[in-house]
């Protein structure tokens, strides 16, 4: 082989050998960079999975908040309308009293009483009937229970007696009258029951 070949020959195996280390430098790049790709990948898809379970959580902490706004209104519409219902309650309790001095005074009436004196009751029992129909209007209802058995929720036992032919626990009088206010006990009837 002449000298030139040689050197055709050696300068194209340079060549060649030059051409692979710069293919394998470039499929290592490539490589390499597919690697770095992949680790991309991978950490845009964690990212992804944290940000969708924020979101979820974010959106199960407005539905809480949406539920609570909800049951609060309805706590406080019920809360109002009680307020409502019961705002009577303080006047009611002062006009109570009344009632009963007006019931001691037509208890006092006197069947031998002079004319003038029966116009007297007259005008005690047209002022009593309409104070117990303005109380009516309002829900004000009496507590009278006699003859019933006794019930700690609407009485208060004050006296008690034993009457043999009346059964155990039976009101037998009410000594105060008590009240209700629409369906809650404002003032609890004081009575006398039948103890054996």
């Amino acid at each position: 082989m002449s000298k030139k070949a040689k050197e055709e020959k050696t300068e194209e195996t340079l060549t060649e050998n030059t051409t692979k280390e710069t293919r394998q430098q470039e499929e290592a790049v490539k490589d390499d960079t597919k690697l770095q790709l992949n680790i991309k990948i991978d950490e845009l898809n964690a990212k992804i999975i944290n940000i969708n379970k924020e979101k979820e959580e974010l959106i199960n902490k407005v539905k809480l908040a949406q539920a609570d706004l909800v049951n609060y209104r309805v706590r406080k519409d019920e809360e109002t309308a009680n307020q409502l219902k019961y705002a009577n309650k303080d006047l009611i309790l002062e006009l109570l009293p009344i009632v009963d001095n007006f019931e001691r005074a037509i208890g006092s009436e006197k069947s031998d009483a002079t004319d003038e004196m029966k116009k007297y009751y007259d005008g005690i029992h047209m002022i009593y009937n309409g104070l117990k129909d303005a109380l009516k209007k309002f829900g004000v209802e009496e507590i009278n229970r006699v003859g019933e058995v006794f019930d700690p929720n609407l009485e208060q036992a004050l006296l008690a007696e034993n009457v043999p032919d009346k059964e155990d626990e039976i009101v037998l009088e009410v000594l105060q009258k008590g009240y209700k206010l629409k369906d809650r006990v404002i003032r609890p009837a004081s009575v006398k029951i039948n103890q054996k």
